[in-house]
């Protein structure tokens, strides 16, 4: 069903089409293959997180497997309140947050090695991509570590502020307040550079 690892970009457009819900209501109508379809858009997303989560390759496609197992079973109880993606992330969250307790080792996207998340860009915007990951590297140091997941959902999933209270059950001025602090230090950091290359 999921091999742990993202998908290329050709699989995903194979999807593009075809809206969440839609393909929901053929699962539950009885089109139980169309599921991979589900996968195949949303895993690369999922393995972002194992990966901020669990530090290594290995243990993130572990992490892929167990959470798409978790939404395939209980599929049936997703209501459509929320978006998919936002119900499949709270699934993902819960399933990382209950093994990260026990292992203390949280890390943010931004301190992920450039080389798996630059790949083939011009070096502009690598450098741009550096540099944010930078600021929010820094922003990320003063926080709680149970609520640098947030930073993370905000600038790097593009959650909205409801969708990660939803996901985490963190207050969303809790939220606020930290993507914030990651926003102004990444505005500093910016014009620090620019002042530098000019």
């Amino acid at each position: 069903m999921v091999d742990g690892s993202p998908t290329g970009d050709k699989d995903r457009e194979n999807t593009s089409g075809l809206d969440d819900q839609f393909i929901i209501n053929q699962i539950a109508a009885g089109r139980k293959d169309l599921f991979r379809l589900l996968v195949r858009r949303h895993e690369r997303a999922v393995y972002g997180m194992g990966l901020s989560f669990f530090r290594n390759q290995e243990d993130a496609s572990d992490f892929v497997q167990e959470v798409f197992l978790k939404v395939y079973k209980n599929l049936s109880r997703f209501e459509g309140r929320s978006r998919f993606s936002t119900w499949l992330y709270r699934i993902a969250y819960n399933a990382a947050i209950n093994e990260v307790t026990r292992r203390k080792e949280y890390r943010s996207l931004a301190e992920e090695d450039e080389r798996t998340l630059d790949g083939e860009d011009t070096p502009e915007k690598v450098l741009l991509r550096k540099t944010a990951r930078e600021a929010v590297r820094s922003a990320l140091k003063d926080l709680p570590e149970r609520y640098r997941i947030c930073v993370d959902m905000f600038f790097f999933y593009d959650l909205s502020y409801q969708e990660i209270e939803v996901i985490t059950g963190i207050p969303v001025n809790t939220i606020k307040s930290h993507v914030f602090r990651a926003k102004k230090m990444l505005r500093e950091k910016l014009e620090f550079e620019d002042c530098h290359r000019s």
